[in-house]
């Protein structure tokens, strides 16, 4: 392989894990479950299950459905190796990628009511969001689940994820709340930016 590993290959490697996947059910299940914290392009997505199989982590074999040809994916016992050395491995900062904060940041360019709209949008999109995760949570619990026995890691992370997304409705009904006295964007009538701050 010409190029080292990268999270998204272990992140397929663990799924391959669970059990083998042809390349649009491997992107239904990030969609579905690592893309609340692990967004990824697509087409990453279909393309590094080929890299795996070049480095020896995977294999792919081709099946009909009907008359459709499909590639399925399994992990190797090479590809269980390497997924356990990097699971005991320290793991990279986390990074954020959230528009709206920019938005927020660059926001004395605007005007308040552009302001006010992007925080009125950070609620909306994280109650929704919250919303789906807590149907797709209570579909778990009612049962019966495929991948029940994985549950115990999965709260784990998708605790996170709905911590993440109230916290995101919080921050922005709190900026909501600072910025209600501000006569425009660069006139904030006062607003003790330092208090908010410590």
């Amino acid at each position: 392989m010409d190029s080292p590993l990268t999270p998204t290959s272990y992140a397929i490697l663990g799924l391959l894990a669970v059990r083998s996947w042809t390349p649009y059910e491997l992107a239904k299940q990030v969609r579905r479950g690592l893309g609340w914290f692990w967004p990824r392009a697509e087409r990453k997505l279909y393309d590094e299950p080929k890299r795996l199989v070049a480095a020896g982590f995977a294999t792919a074999t081709d099946e009909r459905t009907g008359r459709r040809p499909k590639t399925v994916y399994a992990i190797t016992p090479a590809g269980r190796r390497a997924l356990r050395r990097w699971l005991g491995e320290e793991p990279a900062p986390p990074t954020l990628e959230i528009e709206a904060l920019v938005k927020v940041f660059f926001a004395d360019g605007g005007t308040l009511d552009q302001l006010r709209g992007t925080l009125h949008s950070v609620v909306a999109t994280a109650q929704s969001r919250t919303a789906e995760l807590r149907a797709m949570i209570d579909g778990v619990l009612e049962g019966p689940y495929e991948f029940e026995a994985r549950m115990p890691t999965n709260a784990l992370a998708l605790r996170f994820s709905l911590g993440m997304e109230e916290a995101m409705a919080q921050w922005a009904d709190w900026a909501l709340a600072q910025t209600s006295g501000w006569q425009s964007t660069t006139d904030v009538a006062g607003w003790d930016w330092r208090a908010a701050l410590t």
